[in-house]
């Protein structure tokens, strides 16, 4: 069971709180993504468990052992870096055996391994080339070959396609997952990209300024963020936010913003009191709207709809984003390719009400989703 556990974890640089007191459990065999923007601290904690960092306070156990004063070669990890770390002087195969030289492997079984590991990775042809003969994505797979061949207990990989382009990194996403699911071990992966992270990860721990947000599966850290920075974080384009008063009209719950007026539908009325919410009349609340679930107009057919103005367009291809001027805010809504709109056009905006998000506009956090759990069990 390669089960790693953290437990209150801090790590400070001098004055500066990298990891604050982080609490993080990634289950035997599971695929966990550790997402956030630069300096919220996860490739600090991915450093602690690799050994590289020391912790200042806190516990980090690997497979039921507290790792805290083990040194790094004794942790039964492997570690992937954004920079590939070949040796130009060795050849692919001497780079990928290089760790099991040290280990003092008999000769046959190192041959076996490499050559299983190339295998797995389709580069059984490249193994008398030299790292100089690569394309980026190569090189990539001979480092995680490098790791491979250890047979670790945990795979650790801090960016490793972040520096390659586009359709490659797309490419070694799909390879990455496949080769989690080959192997059969555990995975954690530190990210800056969102996509990344949706596209591969059982579970995905988003982290800002050292504090963990939310740890959860990829469909409930997008269909229900604990709060605006999860919520902004994740989503391309991200979530619209607009500022508004909760309120009671008659038997209705409201939303009202900027001089319009949203019902709130059963659904979200029955998950705000079933959050422990307390109710106030005209409580500031944050509403957001992912562009995906926005509906955009050229005539107005429901009572709700609101006007507006067509500020920008985007043509992307299969689809298009609009930026939409609504009342003071202006909102982003991904529709149609072919929806036929100009700059100043006059358009009108459904937000269907059973697909906000409300925050509270004083903590950020959701009205609506309790914050999820750091138990070491499935997502």
């Amino acid at each position: 069971m390669a089960e790693v556990l953290l437990r209150d974890v801090v790590k400070k640089y001098d004055s500066v709180d990298a990891v604050k007191r982080l609490n993080l459990c990634c289950n035997d065999k599971e695929f966990l993504v550790l997402l956030g923007p630069s300096g919220c601290g996860k490739s600090s904690t991915l450093r602690m468990i690799a050994g590289l960092e020391d912790i200042t306070q806190g516990q980090i156990s690997i497979d039921g052992v507290v790792v805290n004063d083990i040194h790094p070669s004794k942790r039964d990890i492997a570690m992937v870096f954004e920079t590939y770390a070949l040796y130009p002087h060795k050849t692919v195969f001497d780079n990928m055996a290089y760790p099991l030289r040290v280990r003092k492997t008999p000769g046959p079984e190192i041959d076996q391994k490499v050559r299983r590991a190339a295998e797995i990775l389709e580069i059984e042809g490249f193994l008398d080339r030299y790292p100089r003969q690569l394309s980026g994505g190569q090189k990539q797979r001979v480092a995680i070959g490098r790791a491979i061949v250890r047979e670790p207990k945990v795979f650790l990989m801090d960016e490793p396609i972040s520096h390659l382009d586009a359709k490659l990194r797309s490419h070694m996403r799909g390879e990455l997952k496949h080769l989690h699911k080959e192997l059969n071990q555990t995975f954690i992966y530190v990210s800056h990209d969102q996509t990344e992270a949706m596209a591969m990860a059982d579970r995905i721990a988003v982290m800002n300024l050292g504090v963990l947000q939310q740890f959860d599966t990829p469909q409930n850290i997008f269909n229900k963020p604990v709060n605006t920075f999860v919520a902004g974080f994740v989503g391309d384009p991200p979530m619209n936010f607009l500022p508004s008063l909760l309120t009671q009209s008659g038997d209705k719950w409201v939303l009202k913003f900027d001089g319009f007026t949203l019902k709130v539908s059963e659904k979200i009325r029955s998950q705000i009191i079933a959050s422990g919410t307390k109710f106030q009349q005209d409580m500031e609340v944050i509403l957001g709207a992912r562009p995906e679930h926005v509906i955009l107009k050229t005539e107005k057919t429901g009572e709700e709809d609101m006007a507006g103005q067509i500020y920008i367009t985007e043509p992307l291809g299969s689809y298009m984003i609009v930026d939409v001027m609504l009342g003071g805010e202006r909102i982003k809504v991904r529709t149609d390719v072919g929806f036929d709109v100009q700059p100043d056009d006059r358009v009108f905006v459904e937000l269907p009400s059973d697909k906000i998000q409300l925050f509270d506009a004083k903590t950020s956090y959701s009205i609506i989703h309790p914050r999820s759990s750091t138990e070491c069990e499935a997502g």
